[in-house]
């Protein structure tokens, strides 16, 4: 067996050292699963400190326009505090989902109807309150599923979070399977009760409510 002598077997180590980090193995291990901080999940974080969607900020909350609008307005108000999302805020943020519902209310036009909510199941993390105007006539527009988040029971409006932490001190959302049956619902216009076809039947009949 041919031996290794110290220089060598020094360089050896390093070589296998630098070969773990860049693949992420660890000793006597499979490799490390890669870092998800850059995913799209965790956009939200980015856009707070994105200018161009900033609209207002305070000590407790950043309000963006959202990157992809599903309306007219479509706006999020987010906390500076790292709260994941509406499933994991408590009774210890009532305070803070009030002041979330408060300056939502505030971006609302007289001229418009909004919706003021939150997902049952947030795609995106960082809790992010929806502050949207119900026309629903946007490009972003594109699916079933983008539909439905916003109307069906699926979205869930700001003020019925706010009383079940004062009434129960907890909030109560739909189960996963709920969620799925919203999601998978029929399309139906928010406006009647006109069932469309497919989505671009649905956004050519909304136009209706738009222009009225």
């Amino acid at each position: 067996m041919l031996k290794l002598t110290g220089e060598i077997r020094t360089k050896l180590v390093l070589e296998m050292t630098t070969k773990r980090k860049s693949t992420g193995e660890s000793p006597g291990g499979p490799p490390k699963k890669p870092n998800t901080a850059g995913h799209w999940s965790g956009g939200l974080v980015a856009a707070m400190e994105d200018p161009k969607l900033v609209v207002s900020s305070d000590d407790l909350v950043t309000v963006i326009r959202d990157a992809y609008p599903k309306a007219k307005y479509h706006y999020l108000v987010l906390p500076k505090e790292n709260i994941s999302s509406i499933k994991s805020a408590t009774q210890d943020h009532l305070d803070l989902l009030k002041h979330m519902d408060k300056v939502g209310r505030e971006l609302m036009t007289s001229e418009d109807t909004f919706k003021i909510g939150y997902h049952a199941e947030p795609s995106m993390q960082r809790l992010h309150l929806h502050v949207i105007s119900d026309d629903m006539n946007s490009p972003c527009v594109k699916t079933k599923k983008h539909w439905n988040s916003f109307n069906t029971e699926f979205f869930i409006d700001s003020k019925v979070i706010i009383e079940q932490l004062e009434r129960k001190g907890k909030i109560k959302l739909p189960s996963k399977d709920k969620c799925k049956e919203y999601m998978e619902r029929p399309l139906k216009c928010h406006k009647c009760d006109y069932i469309p076809k497919h989505m671009p039947d649905l956004k050519i009949h909304i136009l209706k409510h738009v222009t009225s």
